[in-house]
């Protein structure tokens, strides 16, 4: 399983519509979700089975997506992994159109903010297998080309350099105004 292609990032990032789009430039079969892996109507998703249940697909070379792809795979496995990233504020929007609850589309933003799954991703993966792709406002299919042809490429990249939403939120104002319409924590 060493050329799997990790899609990961913060839910509403674009992983669903990229992966597809990344998989057909690279002429690979259907991305295989690791969110769907899990048993249907489970509330809590454990990576190690969702990893059994990928390990029996047995998939030489695909692309992987979904926020849990640290936790499931392994850094031998993955050719590349490609984090999603998008604007905080623009990820409440997006989330919030998709029917989230205030508190659940806060808790995500503030994941995106502070760059959870980038940390996640590198820990798991190494800076070397792991790159960064801003879906604010470019098109899931441009978004993909770039995927598939950093994934193409046969010369080391430079040492990238990582998005840091937090320069744009400098000042508590600006961070209550991202994060406004949450519900306290703790409360019922």
């Amino acid at each position: 399983m060493r050329d799997l292609v990790g899609i990961c990032g913060t839910p509403g990032t674009g992983k669903k519509t990229t992966a597809p789009i990344v998989a057909k430039l690279l002429g690979l079969p259907e991305p295989i979700s690791v969110n769907a892996l899990a048993p249907k109507g489970q509330v809590y998703v454990v990576p190690a089975r969702l990893r059994t249940s990928l390990l029996k697909m047995k998939p030489a070379r695909a692309v992987v997506f979904g926020h849990l792809i640290p936790h499931v795979l392994k850094r031998s496995e993955v050719a590349m992994v490609a984090v999603l990233r998008c604007e905080p504020s623009v990820l409440k929007a997006r989330l919030l159109e998709r029917g989230y609850q205030p508190g659940k589309a806060t808790e995500n933003v503030e994941a995106e903010l502070i760059g959870v799954v980038l940390d996640e991703c590198l820990r798991a993966f190494g800076s070397e297998r792991v790159r960064e792709y801003d879906t604010t406002s470019t098109p899931p299919k441009a978004v993909a080309k770039e995927i598939a042809f950093d994934v193409g490429r046969k010369a080391k990249p430079s040492p990238p350099s990582w998005i840091d939403w937090t320069l744009d939120y400098d000042s508590s104002s600006k961070l209550r105004s991202l994060l406004a319409g949450a519900e306290p924590r703790g409360s019922t």
